[in-house]
């Protein structure tokens, strides 16, 4: 790829990995780039998982991937058995990079639990001999760069990207925020496409990129940076943690991108009398991250959408029948861009140019979309439709649970009953004082029948809840409580 090549040399000499060796960095990319090259046969490169800790070394994996044109899997190190099971058996890999990933390869190899085509063939990769940096060249390449999106089903399924479409992404970033340089402060899985997208705004733009721990900086690791100078993205879990501790550094960012998960107004209200100047985010893994985002300024003088539709984008809402809505009709959201995936790994039923992320919204005359909430999550109770996301956020507004996520259950002559599982504050707190806190903020339909108290709720790293094994805890609890 030319534009890497360009990259990788002007960016050979340069501290721009603060906190890291950057010559360390494309001394590795290299040597790996080179190593894959020899492991290509008859034009076909090896298929790898990329599963590194280290985050110089996953870096320099995708780079030395990308560049050899090789099928690149991004994938969790921390994973545990079954998902791993099910990624080996989906992907089928040739190569991994990452000792946790290998381990469970051998691991599932010893007891027989991959099938044969699989099992054997694997081998993790070596570090090669050291290369000059000055005797390579990279082709120009359209391979798949694979990302894990999990949705809240707990399935792990891949979204299939190139580099094009990541760099479309990066094109309307820059557009959007009339950025030629993007400093970055990642805090997100760079296996995640929002770290992932922090590493590449950074390296294509010539920006500068710190790369820190989360838990790393909670306990005062900020690193020696002007936050003026970056962007820094958070999801609304990290955003809540650092308010509490970290409100005054955190303010002095140029701009906070928050995603991954709907925030709850009283987050939102915390930052901005804390004068954070937030830019709340809609995208997700198969639209490469952001493709609507609310600027800092409109966020601090109290808009409340998700922002405006980023250039690289088109965002309608339709009806079902597929009619374009004017303003302020609720409907579908529709998504066309040049930064939109070409499908899923190995399932059939794959994306052309439309997608239909089974999200609920609508725009307002000055085209700032919001967001109503997820179709598929939505609960009809008693020929009522009631969105989780609303009653979430009045149930965090009480300030009496840390975290909370509400679900519809089946009922006989409702149809379905909304139901909150939370994580109290105080663990004597009862479920009455909780019921009369919400009484003058939802109307009774929308107010929970079942509260089910928990010590936490199974989300991934973006804040993602699993919404199918919070389902089947509470219908064993409604269970065991009638029998």
């Amino acid at each position: 790829m030319e534009q890497l090549l360009i990259d990788l040399k002007q960016r050979g000499d340069e501290d721009w990995l603060l906190g890291y060796d950057s010559r360390e960095f494309t001394r590795r990319a290299v040597e790996l780039y080179l190593h894959l090259k020899q492991k290509s046969h008859l034009n076909t490169p090896p298929k790898i998982i990329l599963a590194e800790r280290n985050p110089i070394k996953f870096i320099a994996g995708f780079i030395a991937a990308v560049a050899a044109n090789c099928p690149v899997f991004l994938c969790n190190p921390d994973w545990v058995e079954a998902e791993w099971q099910q990624v080996f058996e989906l992907v089928q890999p040739d190569l991994i990079l990452g000792q946790e990933a290998e381990n469970m390869s051998k691991l599932f190899n010893s007891r027989g639990k991959l099938n044969e085509r699989f099992a054997g063939n694997t081998e993790s990769l070596v570090k090669p001999a050291p290369t000059p940096i000055t005797n390579y060249q990279l082709p120009i390449t359209h391979s798949p760069i694979v990302i894990p999106t999990g949705g809240s089903s707990g399935k792990i399924r891949f979204a299939i990207h190139t580099w094009e479409t990541l760099i479309a992404s990066v094109s309307g970033f820059k557009q959007y925020f009339a950025l030629k340089q993007v400093n970055s402060f990642c805090v997100l899985p760079l296996y995640h496409v929002s770290g992932l997208m922090q590493f590449i705004r950074s390296f294509t733009t010539g920006g500068l990129l710190v790369i820190l721990p989360f838990k790393a900086l909670e306990l005062g690791d900020k690193t020696d940076i002007n936050p003026a100078e970056y962007f820094i993205s958070l999801v609304p879990t990290q955003l809540q943690r650092l308010l509490q501790k970290e409100s005054k550094w955190l303010s002095k960012f140029e701009t906070v991108l928050l995603g991954g998960a709907p925030a709850w107004a009283e987050l939102l209200e915390t930052a901005r009398n804390y004068r954070i100047r937030l830019a709340p985010t809609y995208g997700m893994t198969e639209t490469a991250s952001q493709i609507v985002t609310l600027k800092p300024d409109d966020f601090l003088k109290g808009n409340h959408s998700c922002g405006q539709v980023l250039p690289h984008v088109n965002v309608t809402i339709r009806s079902r029948k597929g009619e374009i809505l004017a303003t302020k009709n609720t409907g579908i959201i529709t998504i066309q861009s040049k930064s939109l995936f070409l499908g899923y790994y190995r399932e059939k039923n794959q994306i052309e140019t439309t997608f239909h992320p089974d999200d609920l919204g609508y725009f307002d005359e000055n085209g700032y979309l919001h967001i109503i909430g997820r179709n598929s999550n939505k609960i009809v109770t008693g020929g009522e439709n009631v969105f989780p996301s609303e009653v979430e956020a009045a149930i965090q507004s009480t300030n009496l649970v840390s975290d909370v996520c509400v679900i519809g259950l089946p009922d006989r002559y409702w149809g379905q009953v909304v139901t909150a599982i939370y994580i109290p504050k105080d663990p004597k707190l009862s479920t009455d004082i909780l019921k009369t806190a919400i009484e003058h903020k939802l109307c009774k339909f929308k107010r929970p029948k079942y509260w089910f108290p928990v010590e936490s709720l199974p989300r991934n790293a973006q804040g993602k809840v699993n919404r199918e094994k919070l389902k089947k805890l509470s219908l064993g609890l409604i269970a065991n409580a009638s029998s």
